[in-house]
């Protein structure tokens, strides 16, 4: 199965791992994929979950994300690098739609966008670094499905994207049973974590930080 269109069943233990929250799977893998903050959700209320389809777009251009929605599978997330540029808003509510008709889930852009009030309507999941209003051109191709670097992650084509009110994780593609059952198991080690502070526990003491504290 192309990573792009990913089986019934994997679609649906993606949203079940999105259900857990960005930071809960970041901390579950490792503590990696975390995405710069700067790539902050248009509308906090929406999750997002898929599969990576990678764009290096120059600032100022668009055309790479004309074609990249052209080619997407269902099931795919725009994962957009223009530079972390705000000077343009390279995608719009027209795009959105586009990508919608394509079965695109949404769109992470280390860059701007535009028509806001549309996309949050049109319930379309973006997280970007900024808002532009100022247009682009259609003249560079881009690159799609290379390996691109977002702060200090690399994403690669295929890899798994989730989103939420805390930011975006990617997290490499593999073993979906794996990263389920870690991230069951650190659920339940944070629901003992509470019961014990509503018990009078205190937070240094539970996680082993009393010698820090006192320097010993």
């Amino acid at each position: 199965m192309a990573p792009g269109n990913p089986t019934v069943d994997q679609a649906g233990l993606l949203q079940r791992l999105a259900s857990y929250g960005t930071a809960t799977l970041h901390e579950a893998a490792g503590g990696i994929g975390a995405l710069p903050g700067r790539l902050a959700p248009l509308d906090r209320s929406r999750l997002l979950w898929g599969r990576a389809l990678t764009v290096w777009s120059p600032p100022g251009d668009n055309l790479a994300l004309h074609h990249a929605i052209a080619i997407a599978n269902p099931g795919d997330v725009l994962v957009v690098d223009c530079g972390g540029s705000l000077d343009h808003g390279p995608f719009g509510d027209i795009l959105a739609l586009a990508a919608l008709q394509r079965g695109v889930r949404g769109l992470v852009i280390d860059g701007a966008v535009r028509d806001t009030a549309s996309l949050i309507t049109m319930a379309f999941p973006v997280f970007s670094s900024g808002i532009s209003i100022e247009g682009t051109i259609k003249r560079n191709p881009g690159i799609i499905g290379q390996p691109l670097t977002i702060g200090d992650v690399t994403v690669c084509q295929g890899d798994l994207v989730f989103g939420d009110a805390d930011g975006v994780v990617v997290l490499p593609s593999g073993d979906l049973d794996a990263l389920h059952s870690a991230v069951l198991m650190r659920v339940a080690r944070e629901a003992r974590l509470r019961e014990m502070i509503l018990e009078g526990g205190l937070t240094v003491d539970l996680l082993g930080l009393r010698n820090v504290v006192q320097g010993t």
